[in-house]
């Protein structure tokens, strides 16, 4: 499966370069940092969340848990809460469940994008499918990104 059309079409018109790397088939976010020996803490994880208002997604590492809360007094919005996979799967429906591009606004999805993304040397994300990532450089990501929210949204997740 080639990536999403609405995100290829997204990325083409802002000009957004990537490189795609095919994987073995994964399930979560730490099996595909491992099967594509990509820094879990490099991948992009989105996490949609949802109230009365809509959807926003929430993107930080794939080693670390969104602060729901956080996000909510961030965007003023108190009864955010984790989207079920009905509303994802309906939102997204050219992308595998679980394999969702953290890049929200390519479906209309307001998007929130953790600090510590920013930091790194070049960011991962999902393809839309469970056997595809790419890669972004640092200014790729950082001017993908640059109109979104930041903020420190994420803690470590504990193990």
């Amino acid at each position: 499966m080639p990536i999403p059309t609405r995100l290829y079409h997204y990325l083409a018109q802002r000009g957004t370069r990537y490189e795609v790397l095919a994987h073995v088939h994964s399930r979560s976010s730490a099996e595909t940092a491992r099967s594509a020996q990509v820094p879990a803490h490099h991948l992009a994880k989105p996490v949609l969340l949802e109230d009365d208002e809509g959807c926003v997604m929430a993107v930080v590492p794939a080693d670390c848990r969104v602060q729901v809360g956080a996000v909510a007094r961030m965007l003023g919005r108190p009864d955010l809460h984790l989207a079920n996979e009905a509303r994802i799967a309906e939102l997204f429906d050219d992308c595998d469940l679980g394999a969702l591009p953290p890049v929200g606004m390519a479906w209309g999805v307001p998007t929130v994008v953790d600090d510590e993304l920013e930091r790194l040397d070049e960011v991962w994300i999902e393809g839309g499918d469970h056997e595809r990532l790419m890669r972004l450089n640092h200014q790729t990501f950082h001017e993908l990104m640059r109109a979104q929210p930041h903020g420190p949204i994420c803690e470590p997740t504990r193990h």
